[in-house]
């Protein structure tokens, strides 16, 4: 079941939040910072513990890694780089989708049954919330069937609205 909610992810009790990071992957503004803060230092020694795959790279734009929760209530953190919007002709749209499928392939490989996303890419990223909104309700919706729960996250009530439109229209494309 997929289902909206405009709530501080930091603080849900599920089993895995994804958190929106920054390929470094060593915390840094807006929802990665907050849930780096509310996990403690040990998120940042754990981070920091990941090898790079290129110099200062541990987690490549469209791709996931998992680390412990630590000090939140969920049990792991999926880190996943969304693409910086660049006017949508340098194939941000396929590796948001990729943000995605591969923190769901991560969760499912856990044996994760609820976990929650933020709206990636769509802070200081710039991604347009409507075309974010799609894509995130279309991946999840293609393999909700793996998880009891999984919740699209807004902290704010605009995202929040669009997500909800998105999410209800996909369902309705579906019937």
């Amino acid at each position: 079941m997929i289902e909206v909610v405009h709530a501080d992810i930091t603080t849900l009790d599920v089993e895995a939040i994804v958190n929106a990071a920054n390929e470094r992957m060593l915390g840094g503004g807006g929802v990665d910072g907050a849930i780096h803060r509310a996990a403690g230092i040990e998120l940042y020694e754990a981070c920091l513990a990941l090898p790079e795959v290129r110099p200062d790279v541990r987690c490549p734009t469209g791709e996931s890694r998992i680390t412990p929760g630590f000090n939140l209530a969920a049990r792991y953190v999926i880190h996943t780089v969304g693409p910086v919007w660049r006017g949508g002709g340098h194939g941000e749209a396929q590796l948001l989708a990729s943000c995605y499928r591969t923190a769901l392939d991560v969760a499912h490989r856990h044996r994760v049954r609820a976990l929650a996303f933020p709206a990636i890419s769509c802070g200081v990223y710039g991604y347009p919330i409507d075309e974010a909104a799609a894509i995130a309700v279309r991946e999840t919706r293609e393999r909700e069937a793996h998880f009891e729960r999984i919740l699209l996250v807004a902290f704010d009530r605009e995202v929040h609205d669009v997500l909800r439109r998105s999410n209800r229209s996909n369902r309705s494309d579906r019937s």
